[in-house]
């Protein structure tokens, strides 16, 4: 009987050789990709607010079959950049439509600072209509997002009317504001201004008819 301490040293070796090489080739334990720095938030956040802004530019301009490419070149970035934050022309034109209405809502308290009432509601009011001239040329990109459920005109008609009545709420207590003046009939009213001039082939008739809606809420 052979004595285990007296084994055959080329045995002895490969058996102790063994968990060394399989130490050796083992491989470290998958680690999560670190989050991004505020840095690189930052660069993503700036390059998603120039892409906005030049696709809404490029919309305006030339209605919502813009080039991506030609809009990508426009923001600084490129194509890669663009389809990394709006996979979807859908996508692109509903964050057009919602940093629009974002605006909008954001602007009636500083304009009720700095102006009296009814001079706030006219300069929102020409930021709607700033805001719906867009809108034109995004006409069918918004209904095919819509129905995409990119976006909902539900929503967007439920901010607008409560950023009106916002504004209508300050006139009637400043008393320049009829006391009956409803946003909803206001916001109702300037759609149907905005819809009845899309083919005007004079561009003042929009503000001489929203001139007109204010005139019938006046004080």
């Amino acid at each position: 009987m052979v004595d285990s301490t007296t084994a055959d040293p080329a045995t002895a070796a490969s058996a102790t050789a063994a968990p060394v090489a399989t130490q050796a080739t083992a491989r470290p334990a998958a680690t999560a990709d670190a989050p991004p720095t505020p840095r690189r938030r930052a660069d993503a956040q700036r390059n998603r607010d120039a892409l906005v802004e030049a696709a809404r530019s490029a919309f305006t301009e030339g209605g919502a079959d813009a080039s991506l490419e030609a809009i990508a070149r426009r923001a600084g970035v490129g194509i890669g950049t663009l389809y990394r934050h709006f996979p979807t022309r859908s996508s692109l034109v509903s964050a057009v439509h919602e940093s629009g209405i974002d605006a909008l809502t954001a602007s009636v308290e500083p304009l009720l600072a700095e102006h009296p009432p009814a001079v706030a509601l006219r300069r929102w009011l020409d930021g709607y209509t700033e805001f719906f001239s867009t809108k034109r040329g995004m006409a069918e990109a918004l209904r095919e997002a819509a129905d995409a459920g990119a976006l909902s005109p539900t929503n967007t008609h439920a901010r607008v009317t409560a950023s009106i009545d916002a504004l209508l709420s300050a006139g009637k207590d400043a008393g320049e504001i009829r006391d009956d003046a409803r946003a909803d009939d206001v916001t109702t009213a300037l759609v149907g201004v905005f819809l009845s001039t899309r083919d005007a082939a004079d561009p003042a008739q929009v503000g001489r008819l929203v001139e007109l809606v204010l005139a019938g809420i006046r004080a």
